[in-house]
């Protein structure tokens, strides 16, 4: 009987002693500069998983491919990022051409996220078209991400980055500064970023510019990116520069891991982020879209870290289709 007892006790004392590695080693996310809505995100993550004893500092890093190439390898454990860019990174093509990232791993869906181009209040443009022959950010060279996503956009409006003047602007933050100093006339953010805001309280008001979302313009700007869609933006304070119901070029933000990482930390994450969404979303407005139980989405063309797999099937969450 106290041998059973014995063996009970350490058999415990293993399972206590497996979550406390999980959760004892600290794990960075990389993220986008401060001022980026993958930053703040960031933020909200860490801070929900630290309650729960996970220790995660955020990692910022000067672009997408340096995110990516930092799971790749194991400089950090965590990311988020567009399901295109995971895609194309995985594949090793457009600006991982020759660079195939083989170690991301998908955790989650986090939640849709609308992007456009947005303008000075005071410069009178209202649709997209009005872009035409205008100041626009270009190049990229420390974000590439943003050409594909700006392509997307400017065909909403019937353009290409052949009917604008681009100027180039190397990364996110830089391409927002460039908008309130004068140097462009248009800026690309996705909705909510504190940058938008940032700007808006600098030149005296911002808006984002409308454009098409039919049948037609659903398969140009897919052909850009397949896992594009649209998807409908209301109004709220949070959202600045939208001004009315409207829809708008979108993609999925998605937590990833890198191949290193363990099943445990990220069954850690994922069970935190579960039972503290709620306050997750009151730090930040975007994370009401998040629900774990619509977090397992089968993206063409990209891989699912076992332990989300495990985590899934515990909780009898089925993959749904893209």
């Amino acid at each position: 009987m106290k041998k059973q007892f014995l063996a009970g006790v350490l058999a415990l004392g293993a399972t206590f002693g497996l979550a406390a590695h999980a959760t004892a080693q600290t794990v960075s996310i990389a993220t986008l500069p401060q001022g980026s809505v993958w930053n703040t995100m960031g933020n909200v993550i860490a801070g929900a998983v630290r309650e729960d004893g996970v220790r995660m500092v955020v990692q910022p890093y000067g672009g997408n491919l340096a995110m990516m190439q930092a799971l790749e390898q194991g400089l950090a454990e965590f990311s988020i990022n567009d399901i295109n860019d995971v895609i194309a990174a995985a594949q090793g093509i457009d600006h991982y051409e020759g660079q195939a990232q083989s170690n991301l791993r998908l955790v989650a869906k986090i939640n849709p996220l609308p992007v456009g181009l947005y303008v000075r209040t005071d410069s009178g443009m209202v649709e997209m078209s009005d872009l035409e022959g205008r100041r626009v950010s270009s190049g990229w060279d420390g974000f590439p991400l943003a050409n594909s996503h700006i392509s997307a956009i400017l065909a909403t409006g019937g353009l290409t980055f052949d009917d604008v003047e681009g100027v180039p602007t190397p990364g996110l933050i830089r391409g927002s500064d460039d908008l309130a100093a004068g140097r462009t006339e248009a800026a690309f953010f996705a909705v909510g970023g504190p940058k938008v805001a940032e700007v808006n309280a600098t030149v005296g008001g911002v808006r984002f510019l409308t454009g098409a979302s039919d049948e037609a313009t659903l398969a140009a700007i897919q052909e850009i990116r397949p896992a594009f869609y649209f998807s409908e933006v209301q109004p709220a304070p949070f959202r600045v520069g939208i001004e009315e119901p409207m829809m708008m070029v979108t993609w999925d933000n998605v937590l990833l891991a890198g191949a290193h990482v363990s099943d445990e930390a990220v069954q850690a994450v994922l069970a935190s982020m579960a039972d503290r969404q709620s306050s997750m979303a009151e730090a930040f407005p975007p994370f009401g879209d998040f629900g774990i139980e619509r977090a397992y989405i089968d993206y063409p063309g990209a891989t699912y870290h076992p332990g989300a797999i495990a985590f899934f099937e515990e909780r009898g969450i089925e993959l749904q289709g893209f």
